[in-house]
């Protein structure tokens, strides 16, 4: 895919789109790590593995807080992922 230029002409406004392209790619690999992390809690919690539940479920949580702080994902969207796959993990050990 060819990048098309972007329609503004003057210096700072090439500057934002440079920015916000850089921002652009770098939150869409964040992005697809979550994706992967998420899907090996649930993978976990599938399995009925509470220990490696539990374990992923650590590391999802702190990635999901950690973009919510960078605004990679809306604090409420990390906040939601994190209370449903907690919900399934807790439902393994009960």
């Amino acid at each position: 895919m060819v990048p098309t230029p972007p329609v503004a002409q003057h210096a700072s406004a090439f500057k934002r789109h440079r920015q916000s392209e850089k921002r652009r790619l770098r939150n869409k690999g964040l992005k697809t790590q979550l994706r992967h992390i998420v899907r090996s809690v649930r993978a976990s919690v599938e399995q009925k593995d509470p220990k490696d539940a539990a374990a992923t479920l650590a590391t999802a949580s702190r990635a999901l807080a950690k973009a919510a702080s960078k605004g990679v994902i809306h604090r409420n969207a990390a906040a939601r992922k994190i209370a449903r796959l907690s919900r399934a993990v807790h439902a393994l050990t009960s």
